[in-house]
């Protein structure tokens, strides 16, 4: 990588830095105003990223300089909104510091005697002048900002410490194997990448024909943000921060809500501390696969409407809230599911607060009401307001995903993709046995140990279940593809892994919060009970919605980033109910918290030492695996057929070179082997084609061919007189000549 794009990729993270200063909150009182600024940053950052892509996308302009010019205006732009941001504050603080001399003036003159009295200038001196700009400069406020971290650490007990480390430390292991390792994610290599290498060859987001509908139908989100770092940097090193920083941003946005709710110091870093050590957040954190991005866009979205909860929201909010929908729709559909009743949740909470004498109304003159005709205790203002709102966060979100929605329809006459994908993971049964199953296979899936006798206990009592009520637990209707029920998730595999202990905590977190949220969050009872309903609402949307699946778990981790502030609440109302030296069975609970956290901790540090496919230690490490056999480490009998196919080929100097595979076959390393001396993509065209409207390319017009999977799926496209070679999983086909 160049330093060019060294300094290319760096341009996200200015960027949200740039409009975290420009987009801090002025309104008093907001709970966690720095991390809001973050999520803010981040929403506006993604939305521009995405819409980049659709704009030079249709230009036909995906190009390395075309994104330079497009990221260093961005740049340019949050530059001046820093400094348009500054000025206003100082004048702000100027304005305040003048507004206080005049209140002192006034006080003089109607109570000389008092004012006599203090310590303060005689009667009737003018006031001193507030400093000039040039006399507030930004260094104290940075050093202030050491200053109150540094205290709260000093301030911070063991535990709280012990948490914060733990947290820390993971969060920088995982970045050193997001940095080292290559992307080996199964789907990565049949679909994720393979689609973003077609966009840098094709230069636009036109389909192509494809035997792998998923690489055209499958929502490209995450992938429009990978295209910026492939074109930043020329290859793929750096794909794996995508998802890094998207668990970075879980954890803001999960910690915020939980302060939203009423958790101080401790409760947010035992939010921070159980979704961290969650072994499919930290195996997620290093890899290409889009789950956790999902759930960072569902958090940020969250977080944003809970602040409507109490405040009448701002177009500003508005426009998060729309951003984050349209950026989740576009990465994941499913965590729209999500989405829904939280949108519902502030929609209400905004009408609630269009009620006379609910709360001040920031349109109106300050101490002269709503100035706004009321009827029936509602004020017609803020009704129309909130609907005006609502249509605006629609609107916003059309923006972000309508683009490719557009195409998806225009394509399959459907926004929703062919009859195969509708099919396939949506639920066809919703008959109450059918969702009672499912929920209950999800269920046994998402907690499963390594106690293979529990295992087989739990599932045999949900199939004998199945069979009394009268429904097949292997249903083509509510489980995907060939799949059978059960299957064994304990592993540390980033595709499958359980999440018993994270999960147990929320589930615990959640009915206190529904049945006592008194007792949880004495200040916030009222918000922490709806947004338990949201939480609650998302899980059984999810098992009435989607199939049971064997990596069903990485769907469900937008679900498990909303519910782990639950989780980090009722902990923390449990220790201290045990420091108020409550007896009984309080702390013997708080001790089984407290081996509970520390069995979460454990599968943390597993998951990335131990973890599949990237671990620091034992075979396959990332210190000691080469970068190729890295990438196949999924199927490494398959690593030395692709060089063996690849090496046959480029000695032919063949320039368009045809694909035969099958839906679910591996793309991605031709991309890396077939690409030119010069970094160039080779020419890869497809020799079938599941798109009605994109017939593949004709056999007779390559040079060479390449296959995966099927030996006969091959033979039979390869023109008559060529040779066909096959070793294992790859074969290749060259004309007579060659």
């Amino acid at each position: 990588m160049s330093a060019v794009g060294y300094l290319l990729a760096l341009a996200p993270v200015a960027a949200i830095g740039l409009l975290a200063v420009a987009l801090r909150p002025v309104a008093a009182g907001t709970v966690a105003g720095r991390r809001l600024a973050l999520v803010r940053a981040a929403l506006v950052t993604g939305a521009f990223a995405v819409l980049t892509v659709e704009l030079l996308g249709a230009l036909r302009l995906l190009t390395l300089p075309a994104f330079a010019v497009a990221w260093l205006t961005l740049l340019a732009g949050a530059l001046a909104a820093v400094g348009w941001r500054r000025r206003r504050d100082e004048a702000r603080g100027t304005a305040v510091v003048a507004a206080a001399h005049r209140a002192v003036e006034a006080v003089a003159a109607s109570e000389p005697a008092l004012v006599g009295a203090t310590a303060g200038p005689a009667v009737g001196a003018p006031p001193p002048p507030p400093p000039p700009a040039a006399a507030r400069p930004v260094a104290p406020r940075h050093a202030g900002r050491w200053t109150r971290l540094a205290d709260a650490w000093r301030t911070a007990g063991r535990g709280e410490r012990l948490l914060a480390g733990t947290v820390g430390g993971l969060l920088l292991v995982e970045l050193l194997i997001a940095l080292l390792a290559e992307p080996n994610n199964f789907d990565s290599q049949t679909y994720h990448l393979p689609k973003v290498e077609h966009w840098v060859a094709r230069g636009g987001l036109d389909f192509w024909p494809t035997a792998i509908h998923r690489q055209v139908t499958i929502p490209p989100g995450a992938e429009y943000l990978l295209l910026h770092l492939r074109l930043f940097t020329g290859g793929d090193a750096l794909h794996h921060l995508v998802q890094w920083a998207a668990g970075v941003g879980a954890l803001l946005a999960a910690t915020r809500i939980t302060a939203q709710l009423g958790g101080g110091r401790r409760a947010q870093l035992l939010t921070a501390f159980v979704l961290a050590t969650t072994p499919m957040v930290a195996l997620q954190a290093t890899s290409t696969q889009t789950d956790l991005v999902c759930a960072a866009w569902v958090a940020c979205a969250a977080t944003v409407a809970l602040d409507g909860l109490r405040r009448r929201a701002g177009a500003g909010a508005m426009l998060a809230l729309g951003a984050a929908t349209g950026l989740t729709a576009l990465t994941k559909t499913s965590g729209l599911v999500a989405v829904g009743p939280l949108l519902l949740l502030w929609g209400l909470a905004q009408l609630r607060l269009a009620r006379t004498g609910s709360a001040p109304d920031r349109a109106g003159p300050p101490g002269r009401g709503t100035g706004a005709s009321r009827t029936g205790g509602w004020s017609r203002r803020q009704v129309r307001r909130t609907v005006a709102g609502s249509a605006l966060i629609l609107l916003v979100a059309v923006v972000v995903v309508g683009p490719f929605l557009a195409r998806v329809t225009a394509e399959f006459g459907h926004p929703l993709g062919p009859p195969r994908l509708r099919e396939s993971i949506p639920m066809e049964r919703h008959d109450p046995p059918s969702l009672l199953v499912n929920a209950l296979r999800i269920a046994h899936t998402a907690f499963d140990t390594p106690l293979a006798p529990l295992r087989r206990a739990g599932a045999e009592a949900i199939v004998g279940a199945a069979g009394i009520i009268g429904v097949d637990p292997q249903d083509r209707a509510t489980t995907f593809g060939r799949e059978r029920f059960p299957v064994p998730s304990w592993y540390p595999d980033e595709d499958r892994v359980a999440f018993p202990l994270a999960g147990a905590l929320a589930v615990i977190g959640a009915a206190y919060a529904l049945a006592r949220p008194g007792r949880v969050a004495p200040t916030q009872a009222g918000p922490l009970r709806a947004y338990a309903v949201v939480v609650v609402a998302a899980v059984l949307l999810h098992t009435a919605m989607i199939k049971w699946q064997p990596w069903g778990n990485r769907l469900l981790l937008y679900a498990l980033a909303l519910a782990v502030p639950l989780a980090g609440l009722w902990l923390d109302a449990l220790f201290r109910r045990r420091a108020g030296g409550a007896g009984g069975r309080r702390p013997v609970a708080a001790g089984l918290a407290v081996s509970v956290l520390a069995g979460s901790a454990l599968a943390g540090v597993l998951a990335v030492s131990y973890g599949f496919p990237r671990r620091l230690v034992g075979a396959g490490s990332v210190f000691t695996t080469s970068e190729w056999d890295t990438r196949f480490l999924r199927r490494p009998q398959w690593a030395e057929e692709f060089r063996w196919a690849a090496g046959a080929v480029r000695a032919t100097d063949a320039r368009r070179i045809g694909l035969v595979q099958q839906n679910d076959n591996w793309e991605y390393p031709w991309w890396l082997l077939l690409r030119g001396a010069d970094g160039r993509p080779p020419e890869l065209v497809a020799l079938q084609s599941v798109l009605p409207g994109r017939p593949p390319a004709d056999p007779a017009s390559v040079d060479a061919i390449v296959c995966t999977g099927s030996r006969p799926a091959c033979t039979a496209l390869v023109p008559a007189g060529w040779h066909v070679q096959f070793r294992g999983y790859v074969g290749y086909a060259l004309p007579p000549e060659s």
